[in-house]
């Protein structure tokens, strides 16, 4: 981008001449005025939007969210965020895609466990189920992450490796688990290091890090996901908003950020440039490994239309989370959008966020 346009909450329009401000304010307008009625109303209490469209950009803040760089639990954008870090270990050859897990976690065996390989955790076909059953007791107990390591090491598998998509938090967690076995370094550690340091993510971390807790938004854990307490005024010490889970860091959910740093993450992807991984890696992350007959994912990212980008862009890439987030890139028109929001994914249909995102879809097709 040699030329950026802002746009932000309260701070008016700094375009070349008011007729092209006028142009491009509407363009987006549809989208802001979403979450603008959202937050007013009270159905959401903060939210954020980040839209680049070739060299323009578009950002506002809304509600609680009191700037663009507010910072908002990501919940599952998290997962292509920890990968991203355990990619740059593929990139200097310190594993392969087609590796056996069992190879870096020998424990990991029996029940045909030595079949998953490294590509099946990043493309949820491995088996591994997304959360565990003990995932609220260990919850309540403030486990380590090692213990939920060690569960989802243990676990029954679903079904035959490979045979089948299913959704799982757990096979990213063990694909973590490779790379601190690797590295000897915390997951969070790595993030910071590979991702966060590299891409000039101030406003992110995987946990708390160097943000200060009173900083980040309050998510509304009412119809929250069951696997989060779902609201249930029991489950306060270990929910979505808990110190013990804001500071756990789980490398399938427990990344913060601002939707502007979401958006330069994706960036990297749109455009590499080797700050993050080399070029071609970079590419591998966001084109489907999957066969045909079962669902498309990259690397831990989502990919396809199903995200909800312009129509009929077959190559949009991204990841939404159950705290309330959406993001996608799209390489054929040129967008990045970022839609962070406190209202949780299950609590509404349609969601605020997903009405956002196809009004910027609309306006860049």
């Amino acid at each position: 981008m040699k030329r950026r346009t802002f746009l932000a909450a309260g701070a008016g329009f700094a375009f070349g001449s008011p007729l092209v401000a006028a142009v491009k304010q509407n363009k987006f307008n549809a989208a802001a005025n979403v979450l603008a009625r959202a937050t007013s109303s009270g159905q959401v209490e903060a939210a954020s939007l980040y839209v680049r469209h070739s060299k323009t950009v578009f950002t506002k803040s809304f509600g609680k969210a009191g700037s663009k760089d507010a910072i908002f639990l990501l919940a599952s954008i998290s997962k292509p965020i920890s990968i991203a870090a355990v990619m740059t270990l593929y990139d200097r050859e310190l594993f392969d895609l087609e590796d056996p897990v069992q190879k870096f976690i020998p424990e990991f065996k029996g029940d045909e466990r030595d079949r998953i390989t490294v590509r099946q955790l990043l493309t949820h076909v491995s088996g591994l189920p997304d959360q565990l059953p003990e995932n609220s007791r260990l919850r309540a107990s403030h486990a380590e992450l090692s213990q939920f390591v060690g569960g989802a090491i243990r676990t029954p598998l679903l079904f035959e490796p490979g045979t089948r998509y299913s959704y799982s938090s757990m096979a990213i967690l063990l694909a973590t688990e490779v790379a601190r076995r690797i590295t000897g370094k915390p997951i969070a550690k790595l993030v910071d290091e590979s991702v966060f340091g590299p891409l000039d993510m101030k406003h992110s971390a995987l946990g708390v890090g160097r943000l200060q807790l009173d900083s980040l938004m309050r998510c509304q854990v009412e119809n929250a996901a069951p696997e989060s307490g779902a609201g249930d005024p029991s489950t306060k010490d270990w929910d979505w908003n808990s110190v013990y889970w804001r500071k756990l860091g789980v490398p399938w959910g427990g990344a913060h950020g601002s939707a502007a740093d979401v958006a330069r993450f994706l960036e990297a992807f749109l455009r590499p440039e080797g700050k993050l991984l080399q070029p071609e890696t970079a590419r591998l992350m966001i084109r489907n490994h999957n066969p045909q007959g079962v669902r498309p994912r990259g690397l831990a990212f989502d990919v396809g239309p199903g995200l909800g980008g312009p129509k009929g862009s077959e190559r949009v890439f991204g990841h939404s989370g159950s705290t309330g987030t959406l993001c996608w890139a799209d390489p054929a028109t040129d967008t990045v959008c970022v839609v962070l929001t406190t209202l949780p994914a299950r609590a509404v249909k349609p969601h605020p966020r997903n009405v956002t995102s196809k009004h910027v879809a609309e306006a860049v097709s």
